[in-house]
């Protein structure tokens, strides 16, 4: 018997009475078979999973090109028979989604400035150490706790004591800087070494160059991550911009899309084409800044 061969009594008593089934499932191949068939299994549950997510959007964006008449046909057909984009240039055309986007573009560009306030709160938190510091980081994370809902009268009475009521800025400058934007920052800025930022102040740079030149450029992936949520908030917002804005001319597309089946007759597909066009800008940034938006969240701590 050879060495390889040579295995003790109790050894081969175990096998012995170890059942076949088993001693086959220990074996590699066995085990790689298993593994690849779970993978495969998982797969198809993600696929379909995924199909049934994507399917409401697809059905908005087919239906957007379908004829008025073919809309509200039944039974519904997913593929429209003649397609048209007729109704996205009545949106910009005849209604006043023009100027609705305008308002919605402004207001999110007045949100993402924000970005630089967020970032030196976040580095100020990160890196410095000032009496009050424990506690005014309790506050900051005590406003993530409070509904949007309950500031928004003590707000407006604010805006309004400032004449900024009816306004685009007046829409804006609530989303400016937000408890949790400023959290973000201060946990990825915590990663930054602190022996980098010694080093430069020992070759004479000033703090606000050392902020500029280092920190932000290091901060890039966070930078993203804000900037994406930024213009999520101010693409989306509603309830405030009706609140404070009491001149149509001054809505944004959510507004204005709330507004269409009070301007016109029911058109799905004219409803759709709306729909398509509060959605789709959306996942166009969330794609292009995706990668950055999952190192950001990874690099700053959060599970």
């Amino acid at each position: 018997m050879s060495i390889t061969e040579t295995r003790t009594p109790v050894q081969g008593e175990a096998a012995e009475r170890m059942p076949r089934p088993l001693q086959r499932s220990l074996t590699p191949q066995a085990q790689s078979r298993r593994t690849s068939g779970l993978t495969v299994l998982i797969g198809a549950v993600l696929a379909v999973g995924a199909l049934i997510t994507a399917f409401p959007f697809a059905w908005m964006l087919l239906s957007s090109t379908k004829p008025q008449r073919e809309s509200i046909d039944f039974p519904p057909t997913l593929l429209p028979q003649a397609p048209t984009f007729e109704y996205y240039v009545r949106l910009f055309t005849e209604l006043d989604f023009g100027r609705y986007l305008t308002n919605t573009l402004i207001v999110v560009l007045i949100g993402i400035v924000g970005l630089l306030f967020m970032a030196m709160a976040g580095y100020a938190f990160a890196k410095f150490e000032f009496r009050g510091k424990g506690w005014m980081f309790f506050l900051v994370l005590a406003t993530m706790m409070i509904p949007v809902q309950v500031t928004m009268i003590p707000t407006y009475l604010i805006l309004n004591g400032m004449k900024l009521t009816n306004t685009l800025i007046g829409i804006a400058l609530p989303t400016l800087v937000s408890g949790f934007g400023i959290f973000l920052f201060r946990q990825f800025m915590s990663t930054i070494p602190s022996e980098l930022l010694e080093a430069a102040r020992l070759d004479g740079a000033s703090e606000a160059r050392i902020f500029m030149m280092i920190v932000l450029p290091i901060s890039k992936p966070i930078l993203a991550v804000q900037a994406v949520l930024a213009f999520i908030g101010g693409w989306n917002s509603f309830l405030w911009p009706l609140i404070i804005a009491s001149d149509q001319k001054l809505y944004t597309l959510s507004v204005g899309l709330s507004l269409l089946n009070q301007q016109i007759a029911v058109n799905p597909s004219l409803q759709m084409a709306a729909a398509s066009v509060m959605v789709v800008p959306i996942l166009i940034v969330f794609i292009i800044f995706q990668r950055y938006v999952v190192q950001g969240f990874a690099l700053s701590g959060l599970k």
